[in-house]
């Protein structure tokens, strides 16, 4: 009789299961409804707002005169949403996206406002993509505009390979069209400290593990911290395993707080080569090293890593929130020497 009632429970809650399955989906894609519908409506005010402007475009003065009217009248029947600043935004959102077909449904009025609010077009349709391909949050999307994301990658690929990616027309071939540099750490929430000890580091990015895959890059999953590597009687201990789908390879992440040394590049070298030799399936591609330190000298890397190194990459990390200014000098400052380089094979 137990039995019987155990294998009626079960039963009974695997039904409840699928049924609050359902109510989910379906309160999921309501919510969605009610987004999309609500960017249409204001593409339509702002529509209608550039229409009725260009009416009266004789006078200078007649767009303020509008929209300070329109405010005036809509704010005492539908609440605070109708500010001059508000219809100002759907004008500007209507002027941006003058096609209604083109307004992408998985996305919200509050991600629509961060994207106008950007003049590049290259730059306004990579973050469009990549917030659907990723399902970023409003967050996440302010979070990689401010961090500068698409300039990080373009330090190392041509635009139109970053945009081919994203608008999904090819996948990545090499780590450096995923992995960007300088990392920004700033989500860790560390205090500003002169050092810190790899564990705090390492502990810090374990508990923010969801903020760091984003920070990461497409395609990443974790696989382990301190994964042990016995070497005959010699243990080593690798930081951070992760696996890239898109790339096809495990990712071996070690962490510093110092200047990038040779030694520190040969120990991840160690760990890479055990992968390859002893975790790699046959049909997986060679296993990739990122070596996290607070700075390096650029020259040296390449003396001590062979010249055909495709998998042993030294990436700086910040812990804090850079400023464009400070971002675009290191982004340039990146250009300037892989200027110098290709100046230096050409004259070989």
């Amino acid at each position: 009789m137990e039995d019987h009632r155990s294998i009626a429970n079960s039963n009974i809650k695997g039904f409840v299961d699928e049924i609050r399955a359902i109510i989910d989906q379906a309160r999921h894609h309501a919510a969605r409804s009610i987004d999309h519908t609500r960017v249409l409506m204001y593409w339509n005010i702002g529509k209608r707002i550039f229409e009725k402007e260009q009416q009266g475009k004789e006078r200078a003065d007649y767009g303020s005169y509008l929209l300070d009217t329109l405010s005036k009248n809509l704010t005492p029947v539908y609440g605070s949403g109708f500010s001059v600043r508000q219809l100002e935004m759907c004008r500007k959102f209507y002027r941006t996206y003058p096609i209604a077909n083109t307004l992408c449904s998985q996305l919200n009025w509050s991600q629509y406002k961060l994207l106008i609010a950007i003049p590049d077009k290259d730059k306004r349709e990579y973050y469009q993509l990549e917030a659907v391909n990723e399902g970023w949050s409003k967050r996440q999307l302010e979070r990689q505009i401010n961090s500068m994301l698409y300039e990080r990658l373009l330090m190392s690929n041509d635009k139109e390979k970053v945009l081919a990616v994203a608008r999904k027309e090819r996948t990545p071939e090499s780590p450096l069209e995923i992995i960007k540099g300088p990392m920004v750490l700033e989500f860790l929430g560390l205090e500003r400290k002169p050092a810190y000890y790899e564990k705090d580091l390492e502990s810090a990015l374990i508990s923010h593990i969801a903020d760091f895959l984003l920070e990461l890059g497409k395609g990443f999953s974790f696989v382990a911290r301190q994964k042990r590597l016995l070497i005959e009687d010699d243990e080593y201990f690798a930081d951070l395993v992760f696996y890239n789908r898109l790339l096809r390879c495990f990712v071996v992440i070690e962490l510093k707080t110092h200047k990038l040394t040779h030694q520190d590049l040969g120990q991840l070298q160690l760990y890479v080569n055990y992968y390859d030799r002893y975790e790699k399936q046959p049909e997986e591609n060679p296993t990739i090293g990122i070596l996290l330190c607070t700075d390096k000298n650029d020259t040296a890397v390449r003396l001590t890593l062979p010249e055909d190194n495709k998998t042993i990459l030294a990436s700086k990390y910040q812990l804090y929130l850079p400023t464009s200014d400070q971002l675009i000098e290191q982004i340039n400052q990146v250009r300037r020497l892989a200027s110098n380089i290709e100046e230096k094979k050409e004259k070989k």
